[in-house]
């Protein structure tokens, strides 16, 4: 709160404009969209293996199929968020929602690999418009108690999509098949379309300039680093296959950081990352998200490729795990602010990293039940609650004015987290993959246990001590 100074007049601090009376319509227009975007990060897991066997995909095109869309949603988001200022938010809102749904239906009709992956590029280019222009309506929407309870439904609707992706990804690919886990957006995309023009307000851009050439490579740069990480499960680490794109996202990450010191009107203030709670947020979020993604990824193959388990069952051995996610952000959420950041985060880690280690032991006779899902629901337990350590270290522990900053660097790292767990998860499993062997899959979880022991030892170092204090402001989904 800012203090008047003495002998200024007595004057409400803030004043907000009367409540508008199709709010919470809107909000549950806006969550419906939000809801989408998140639910396409892991209904396609449970379908990748008819989606392969119809389309004769290979590994890496498996991977792309993940990849593809949270690389365009993470890379464009920044962007799309200039865009709603600068355009005005319903309008960015709207051409997302137009885009994603075409691109769903796309998808849904391909018959090759490039049409479908061209489908979810889409896709992810629309969601990058779409998420933060809904959550930008909603922060100017609601003001005060209400805005913090509209937030605190909209950060809810990152778990129930991600429960309810595997669970209905399973059920429709049992059911009408694969094609139906793109189907299924159209008609709720054009029911939102119809609708937000009535219950969501426009309001008057604010011109400002596009930073396009830093949003092309930071993408550019993310999307050859995954390429190489993909490649050198065929070509191997050493392959001037792996190595030239590598070196090319090393390049463009490097232009990135020049074109950003350069503009006038930078995509992402680089200067955040000196901020030590924003750098331990965006960490926290990408390695935690890697994980859970390559969780999904893995088992959903392992359990259908080598343990023959129908989609729907495989949904069903999920849906302990995303609601475990879920449960350990809720508990999360109560520990950061008893015993801080710092410990809460190491703690988290050391959840997964422990629930991973059965993992690491599969065979092709291991109980699913008794110790797939176990180490699952454990190790997501963990996640959940590094997920909103993450959110909360980055937010609550910058200046309020800076909350919208780093609210953005954290919502990139979170869907480029998801590809980079994903590609590294599928170069180290190639064999399971491809020849149907166990020792691919143990080989990329005992990669993932590895990666929570690291982060728990980065993070006694780089998450800062102290009890955060929730502002208000964007959250992350």
């Amino acid at each position: 709160m800012t203090h008047s100074a003495a002998g200024a007049p007595h004057a409400p601090e803030h004043v907000h404009p009367a409540p508008d009376p199709r709010r919470w319509a809107a909000l549950a227009l806006i969550c419906l969209a939000q809801f989408m975007l998140i639910l396409d990060v892991t209904v396609v897991n449970v379908a990748l293996p008819d989606m392969a066997a119809d389309l004769d995909l290979g590994r890496e095109t498996l991977t792309w199929v993940v990849t593809a869309y949270t690389l365009c949603f993470g890379g464009l988001m920044l962007l799309g968020g200039r865009l709603a200022d600068t355009l005005g938010a319903r309008r960015t809102l709207l051409a997302g929602i137009a885009l994603f749904t075409a691109a769903s239906l796309v998808a849904g009709l391909a018959g090759s690999a490039p049409v479908l992956l061209g489908g979810r590029i889409a896709q992810g280019i629309g969601a990058a418009l779409l998420s933060p222009s809904a959550l930008s309506i909603v922060t100017t929407t609601f003001h005060g108690d209400e805005r913090n309870k509209a937030l605190g439904i909209w950060a809810g609707i990152g778990g129930s999509g991600a429960a309810a992706g595997v669970l209905i990804g399973g059920a429709l690919t049992d059911g009408p098949g694969w094609q139906w886990v793109f189907y299924v957006n159209v008609p709720v995309g054009l029911l939102v379309l119809a609708s937000v023009p009535a219950v969501v307000a426009a309001r008057a851009p604010q011109p400002a300039r596009l930073d396009v050439p830093g949003a092309l490579l930071v993408t550019a740069g993310t999307g050859a680093l995954i390429y190489g990480l993909v490649e050198a499960g065929d070509s191997g680490w050493a392959d001037v296959a792996t190595l030239l794109p590598l070196a090319g996202a090393a390049v463009a990450y490097g232009l990135f950081a020049v074109a950003e010191r350069a503009s006038s009107a930078p995509l992402m203030d680089l200067r955040m990352f000196t901020r030590r709670p924003v750098l331990a947020g965006a960490f926290l979020m990408l390695t935690a998200t890697a994980l859970l993604i390559a969780y999904f990824f893995l088992g959903s193959v392992y359990l259908q490729h080598l343990r023959g388990f129908s989609p729907l069952k495989t949904g069903l051995v999920f849906l302990p795990v995303a609601v475990a996610t879920g449960l350990g952000a809720h508990l999360g959420s109560r520990l950061v602010g008893v015993i801080g950041s710092r410990t809460t985060a190491v703690a988290g880690m050391v959840v997964a990293a422990i629930g991973t280690v059965p993992l690491t032991r599969l065979s092709d006779a291991s109980s699913v039940y008794g110790t797939l899902m176990p180490g699952f629901v454990v190790a997501s337990l963990g996640i959940g609650a590094v997920f909103v350590t993450a959110t909360t270290t980055a937010l609550a522990m910058v200046g309020h004015q800076e909350a919208g900053l780093a609210s953005g660097v954290v919502n990139t790292f979170h869907e480029v987290g998801g590809s980079v767990g994903v590609a590294v998860a599928s170069t180290v499993a190639a064999s399971g993959f491809e020849r149907g062997e166990v020792g691919g899959f143990t080989d990329a979880f005992t990669v993932c246990a590895v990666v929570a022991a690291v982060s728990v030892a980065v993070g006694l170092v780089l998450v800062p001590q102290g009890k955060p204090q929730m502002t208000g402001g964007p959250h992350v989904h």
